[in-house]
């Protein structure tokens, strides 16, 4: 079987992006035939401020800017050419030129800036597609998808409701492997039989209904949060649903920060992503990690092969 081809959104120039993909060129080309979405020109000025030159043989999809990298500042240039090099990059996966999209990370501040309403990669993959696209984060030893993402925290409960969850994990059932998956009460304790709120009678009917409806018991819960990643509870469950962002992505960063990836589930295209920020702090000292990255195209390979 030939390589894989993996279309690389370049992310935000002003942080780590372009310094994970030149440190991680040889190793991910063992993998696979990466087609890096960003112009010579501006790889050559990243290469620069790296202290570093470009491997030989890049496959470049030229994705036209023309601007000045700052290193770690929130600016719009930047911010739009991320945006750019990541609609080439779908482009590569919608006429069949590549197999994959791995993104490097954006900066949502840049994008606002240069006037984009996306709130980051999966809004605009959701758009794009006009798919109920789902954002799970993980590796091997543990996934959370989230039932709500990007949103401010007073908004989740009233996003919580019967439609919207029941739909959410009909599509997470048809995009993953036919395991138990452990869902998360909404308020502390589960809301203690209704003493600290009523949300977990939606979670307990939606998994009531749904079980019966796809004829095994794949969802379990409404599962008590603050102990859902506790050992036990991580022996039993290689899946998760978390209700918000936080919930399930601070105790897998805490567990798993280095390795974990961001996969992009319920669509047309393969996508998935190192699992971190910018790092505007870091940007072109030549400190940034690329296991997540490395990570990412292994999953974007295991996705399109299966």
């Amino acid at each position: 079987m030939s390589k894989p081809k993996i279309a690389i959104s370049i992310g935000d120039l002003s942080g780590v992006g372009a310094e994970i993909a030149l440190k991680a060129h040889n190793a991910i080309s063992a993998l696979c035939d990466p087609i890096y979405c960003i112009n010579k020109d501006l790889f050559l000025q990243a290469a620069k401020l790296l202290e570093t030159t470009l491997p030989q043989g890049l496959n470049l999809c030229e994705v036209a800017g023309d601007f000045t990298i700052k290193k770690g500042v929130v600016n719009k240039e930047s911010g739009r050419y991320s945006y750019d090099s990541f609609m080439a990059a779908i482009e590569l996966c919608e006429t069949g030129k590549a197999d994959a999209v791995v993104t490097l990370p954006i900066h949502k501040e840049a994008w606002m800036l240069a006037g984009l309403t996306f709130k980051g990669h999966t809004d605009l993959l959701r758009k794009h597609f006009n798919k109920e696209a789902i954002m799970m984060l993980g590796c091997p030893q543990m996934f959370v998808a989230l039932f709500t993402e990007h949103i401010p925290l007073k908004e989740v409960a009233s996003s919580l409701t019967y439609e919207k969850l029941r739909s959410f994990l009909l599509d997470l059932h048809r995009s993953i492997p036919k395991e138990k998956v452990a869902v998360l009460g909404l308020n502390p304790h589960a809301g203690d039989n209704g003493v600290l709120g009523n949300e977990e009678e939606i979670i307990i009917k939606v998994i009531e209904d749904l079980n019966k409806e796809i004829g095994f018991e794949q969802f379990v819960g409404p599962i008590v949060p603050d102990v859902a990643f506790a050992p036990y509870f991580r022996k039993n469950f290689h899946y998760y649903v978390a209700m918000y962002h936080d919930q399930g992505l601070a105790p897998l960063k805490a567990l798993y920060f280095d390795e974990s990836v961001n996969i992009s589930l319920n669509l047309p295209i393969i996508r998935t992503s190192v699992d971190h920020g910018t790092a505007f702090d870091i940007a072109y000292k030549n400190r940034a990690e690329t296991l997540s990255y490395i990570n990412a195209i292994q999953s974007a390979i295991e996705l399109r092969n299966n």
